[in-house]
């Protein structure tokens, strides 16, 4: 199997890149803007292909270039509050990215399946009598990146339906884990703390919303319910992943707090808070488990763990870098 990851310099990108490297007889191929946009730790363990998935000719010759049996489509721009602060150019991203795909795929008549990653956001307001969430689920998005996860899945499936190209679409529910982004929330709290720990800003953690509860896998067991997408999904479909349990974000805060060695204190920042946001999400991933047999597998406790270990080694790090030691 030869493996093409679009996002591959991104958090999830470079999980599934170490899980596919970990399977027998698969070829992992990446692809990025420009050279030097390959995680470290992939290089020399991945072959890449360059293009902006905003110009079609160029996603046309990476795709012809890497000849792939089957593609990820993770690239996008992920964060729901960049969304609001630029809806147009969200929209433009992650729609505009995955026709382009489709156009090369059919105009080189290229037989590869298409994992097309999107989101729960596509869901966005949900009401008590939808949960648990499936796939059945009426698309009410509440923010643009809903929207245009919402449309990429959409395509998707036209595109399948008019053309026979062989996608699957999975909706991945709020996955966590070490190296993602900052700005997202379990995160945001690790980095926090870990710079507390070494004495470079205040014993204060600013949070936005506590109460929300969200269902939470960890990104090592999603990229798990990708690839046995690509290998089992049916032709069209689409699957809800994640875990089948809420947990409130106060809840994970709680844990990496008692992991820490400082006195902390919670601070409600506003400026952390969504225009919207769902009080209750929980995922119902029966059709995915059906088919594939997937279930997560790691312990959230280690998943939180893993994340303030990995905080504290970025931070560790920087401290070095600036007191000129590496």
């Amino acid at each position: 199997m030869r493996a093409l990851i679009t996002g591959i310099n991104g958090f999830v990108g470079g999980h599934l890149a170490d899980y596919l490297l970990a399977q027998d007889g698969c070829e992992v191929w990446g692809l990025t803007r420009a050279p030097g946009r390959l995680p470290t730790h992939l290089a020399g363990k991945v072959r890449e292909v360059y293009a902006d998935l905003s110009d079609a000719e160029a996603t046309l010759q990476a795709i012809v270039a890497a000849q792939p049996t089957v593609i990820y489509h993770l690239a996008g721009q992920p964060f729901v509050p960049e969304s609001f602060r630029d809806p147009a150019g969200t929209l433009s991203t992650n729609t505009l990215g995955a026709l382009h795909i489709f156009l090369a795929l059919i105009e080189y008549r290229l037989k590869a399946r298409v994992v097309v990653v999107g989101t729960n956001e596509e869901y966005g307001t949900i009401t008590a009598a939808d949960l648990p969430i499936n796939e059945a689920t009426p698309l009410r998005p509440a923010n643009p990146y809903g929207v245009s996860k919402a449309a990429q899945s959409l395509l998707a499936q036209q595109y399948h339906r008019s053309h026979g190209l062989d996608v699957v679409c999975v909706r991945p529910f709020t996955h966590i884990g070490p190296r993602q982004n900052e700005r997202f929330v379990t995160a945001a709290f690790a980095r926090q703390i870990a710079r507390i720990e070494r004495g470079l800003q205040p014993p204060v953690v600013q949070v936005g919303n506590l109460s929300a509860r969200r269902d939470f896998t960890d990104v090592r067991d999603m990229v798990q319910a990708y690839a046995l997408l690509a290998a089992y999904g049916e032709p069209g479909a689409v699957y809800n992943a994640g875990s089948g349990e809420a947990v409130m974000v106060r809840e994970l805060l709680d844990v990496l707090l008692e992991a820490s060695t400082a006195r902390v204190e919670v601070r409600l920042n506003p400026e952390l808070m969504r225009p919207i946001d769902i009080p209750l999400v929980v995922c119902d991933a029966r059709r995915l488990r059906e088919r594939t047999g997937w279930t997560p597998r790691i312990p959230l406790r280690q998943t939180l763990s893993d994340i303030l270990d990995y905080w504290r080694e970025q931070v560790a790090r920087e401290v070095r870098e600036q007191s000129g030691m590496d």
